[in-house]
């Protein structure tokens, strides 16, 4: 059967485990979180001899059947922890097990960084049978990640409001792990605190965040100048930081949501929803839609098709440090017409 992650968690929790559970997807904070959580499910007298880690380059899918299929020492369970199952060879293999697990085992496989196939016997198993848990969990989109970030600082008591959450998104992007780390490293800062300020981000999450990506289309305008060309030469200077790829797949979300702003006027219902935005950034995103215009956001669209095509060598042979160096050019005249 299906579950989340924190329904499975707030079990783990409490000392219940089932059977068996799979976790898989491209979003690995909930991987780890449920790994800690098996690797501390026993009390830590018994675990010297009742947890079992196990990972997928180095055993076979023999030897993790036979450690699940051993008995307990001292205990009531013991735990198997299949860590990278996405390295086992033959892993729907163990779907022999998934069928007639061991009642004193409490089996995890952690299939971190993607998605299990869904067609195989193994994923079919885990959603069907009531005796184990498939818990996915999919890579946040940068829109969802606000709405994580509040409900998380929910969970730890500590107040995130909307705008700082789309802050921290702006600043750290979708890595949850980071965020998760950040907003840690600030409570520890300031243990009294039970709110996130503005302030304390300034504060504590600075270093290292000078060039950051999703800031970089806001940069497009004359005030912007000197910060957009040193962004700029950071990125043609350290490709790996800013693939081209990476880049025309954040404006083209920054862009393309100017353009559908663009259809929408201030006093519609439900227009944050409609534009996939908090509530509190409606009017700037409108008042910005307004002032490049339409036309000019279709033009920066169909900039932002051309150089995609030429940076898979439709039409073009250049580096990708060029065509980004020419991108930006050619979008700085659109908006200067």
């Amino acid at each position: 059967m299906t579950a989340s992650a924190a329904t499975l968690l707030k079990d783990l929790a409490h000392g219940k485990a089932p059977l068996i559970c799979l976790a898989d997807g491209e979003e690995s904070y909930d991987a780890d979180r449920i790994t800690a959580a098996y690797e501390t499910l026993l009390p830590e007298a018994e675990r010297d001899f009742n947890l079992l880690v196990l990972y997928g380059k180095d055993t076979t899918v023999q030897e993790v059947l036979s450690s699940c299929r051993r008995f307990p020492m001292f205990a009531e369970y013991q735990v198997v922890i299949l860590r990278d199952a996405a390295q086992l060879s033959n892993l729907n293999d163990l779907a022999s097990y998934l069928e007639n697990p061991s009642p004193t085992t409490r089996f995890y496989i952690e299939h971190r960084f993607k998605k299990i196939d869904g067609r195989g016997k193994l994923t079919t198993l885990a959603k069907k049978l009531d005796h184990v848990v498939h818990v996915h969990s999919a890579k946040l989109k940068e829109d969802d990640v606000p709405s994580w970030i509040m409900t998380y600082g929910h969970t730890i008591g500590f107040t995130i409001g909307p705008e700082n959450a789309y802050l921290l998104t702006s600043l750290l992007g979708t890595d949850l792990q980071k965020i998760a780390n950040e907003i840690e490293k600030i409570r520890i800062n300031v243990p009294d605190e039970k709110a996130l300020s503005t302030t304390l981000i300034k504060k504590y999450i600075s270093v290292g965040r000078e060039y950051n990506l999703f800031e970089f289309p806001q940069m497009f305008s004359p005030k912007n100048a000197q910060k957009r060309y040193e962004m700029l030469t950071h990125f043609v200077a350290n490709p790996k930081v800013a693939p081209l790829v990476l880049v025309l797949g954040t404006f083209y979300n920054y862009y393309s949501r100017l353009y559908n702003a663009s259809f929408v006027d201030e006093g519609t219902p439900d227009a944050a929803k409609l534009l996939g935005v908090p509530p509190f950034r409606i009017k700037p995103l409108l008042a910005e839609s307004r002032q490049i215009g339409r036309q000019r956001l279709e033009d920066i669209l169909l900039l932002l098709a051309d150089t995609s095509a030429q940076s898979v060598g439709i039409g073009s042979r250049e580096r990708e440090s060029e065509l980004l160096r020419e991108y930006c050019a050619r979008l700085e005249l659109i908006l200067s017409l």
